[in-house]
C-alpha cells in the first residue's frame, strides 16, 4: 500500500509554486512519500496596498501557519525573509535548505547596467530597504535617479520596463532563478552598493511542533534538508533585525557570509579547500531617501549553536542603535 501524500502548503504565485515544487521533489527523495501542493492565498497576495502600508510583517505567512496549525497541511515552504521574526511555540522551523544567491539584482532597458541608467531614470521596488540604499548610492555617486514604489508579481514588475513605465527594477536573483528568468537581468547589484533584506535567498520548511509520533518523524526527515552554514547566517541576520525591533517592511539590510568560501570563486578556483572560521555580518539602515544611514559590521567565529548565532546579530544591533539607527525607521515607503 501507497504511503499517504504529505501536504504541503505554499502560496499560489509562480515563484512560490516553483520554490515549493523543489523542495515536494526533494522531501519526496527523503521520504519516500509522495507530496502534494496546496495552494492557499494570504492577504498580501489579495492587498493592492504597498507592502510597507500593510505592515509587511506576516501578511504572505499567515495563512500558510494558520492552515499548519489547523492540520490542513502536513508542513508549508515560505521564503524566509517573509517570516516574522517571533516563532510561534506551535511551530517548528525544521529546515532552511542551502540558499540561493541572496543579492538584489536589476532589469534595466537597452540591458544598462545600474550605473550607466540616465539622469532621472525611474527604478521600481516595493522595498524601502532597497529605495533607502539605491538612493544613497546615487547620492554619493553623482546619480540622478527615482524610486518608485510598485507591486506586483515577477511578470508584472519586469512588464514596467519592457512597456517603457519604468527604466528599471529591481528584484532578488534568487527568485528569477527559481522560476528560469535569470537571463533577463541586466546588472547584479554587489552587496556592498545594497545589502540585501535579511534572510533573502533562503527558503523556510516550517511544521507542527512534534505532538504526535507522525510530527516527529516529520521534523526529523525535513531536516535532512537543512543546511547548517545558512541556518546559522539567516539566524543571525534575522537576529539583528528583531533586536532593531523592526519588521520584513522596513528599511533593514543584513548579510551574514563566510568570507572564505567566495574566495577560491573569485580566483577561478572551486576546487580549492577552504577552512571557514569566521562569519562576517553587516548591517544596513537607512531612511528611504538616502539621506541617513548607519552601516556596520562585524566579525566573529562561526556560531555553532542558534545562541551563538542570535547573539551575534544582537551585538551589531547594539552599535547600529548606539549610531542612531532607531531614529531612521519610522520611516515608510508612502
Amino acid at each position: 500500500m501507497t504511503e499517504k501524500a504529505l501536504r504541503l502548503g505554499t502560496r499560489r504565485s509562480k515563484l512560490a509554486m516553483a520554490q515549493s515544487g523543489q523542495v515536494a521533489r526533494t522531501v519526496q527523495q527523503v521520504t519516500g512519500r509522495p507530496v502534494e501542493l496546496v495552494e492557499i492565498t494570504t492577504y498580501g497576495d489579495t492587498s493592492r496596498e504597498q507592502l510597507a502600508q500593510i505592515g509587511g510583517t506576516g501578511v504572505f505567512v499567515t495563512a500558510l501557519r494558520d492552515a499548519l496549525v489547523r492540520g490542513e497541511v502536513d508542513f508549508a515552504v515560505h521564503s524566509l525573509k517573509d517570516l516574522p521574526t517571533t516563532q510561534p511555540g506551535e511551530l517548528v522551523l525544521a529546515a532552511v535548505p542551502p540558499r540561493e544567491d541572496p543579492r538584489d539584482v536589476v532589469v534595466a532597458r537597452d540591458a544598462l547596467k545600474f550605473t550607466d541608467l540616465p539622469r532621472g531614470a525611474r527604478i521600481g521596488t516595493g522595498s524601502p530597504r532597497r529605495m533607502a540604499q539605491l538612493n544613497a548610492y546615487a547620492r554619493t555617486h553623482g546619480m540622478d535617479i527615482e524610486t518608485v514604489p510598485i507591486r506586483g508579481n515577477v511578470d508584472t514588475r519586469i512588464g514596467y520596463v519592457h512597456g517603457g513605465e519604468l527604466d528599471a527594477v529591481v528584484l532578488a536573483a534568487a527568485g528569477l532563478n527559481r522560476i528560469g528568468r535569470i537571463d533577463e537581468v541586466t546588472d547584479f547589484l554587489s552587496v556592498d552598493t545594497v545589502l540585501p533584506a535579511p534572510g533573502q535567498g533562503a527558503l523556510a520548511i516550517e511544521c507542527r511542533a512534534g505532538n504526535t509520533a507522525q510530527d516527529t518523524a516529520l521534523i526529523a526527515a525535513l531536516g535532512e534538508l537543512d543546511d547548517p552554514y545558512t541556518r546559522a547566517a539567516v539566524t543571525a541576520e534575522r537576529s539583528l533585525l528583531a533586536a532593531l525591533e523592526a519588521g520584513c517592511s522596513a528599511p533593514v539590510g543584513a548579510l551574514a557570509d563566510l568570507p572564505p568560501l567566495s574566495a577560491p570563486f573569485e580566483r577561478g578556483d572551486p576546487q580549492a579547500e577552504q577552512v571557514v572560521k569566521e562569519m562576517r555580518l553587516r548591517g544596513v539602515v537607512g531612511t528611504t531617501d538616502g539621506t541617513r544611514m548607519v552601516q556596520l559590521s562585524t566579525t566573529g567565529p562561526v556560531p555553532q549553536t542558534h545562541d551563538q548565532a542570535s547573539a551575534l546579530g544582537r551585538e551589531l544591533a547594539t552599535e547600529m542603535l548606539a549610531q542612531g539607527a532607531a531614529g531612521l525607521m519610522g520611516e515608510r515607503a508612502q
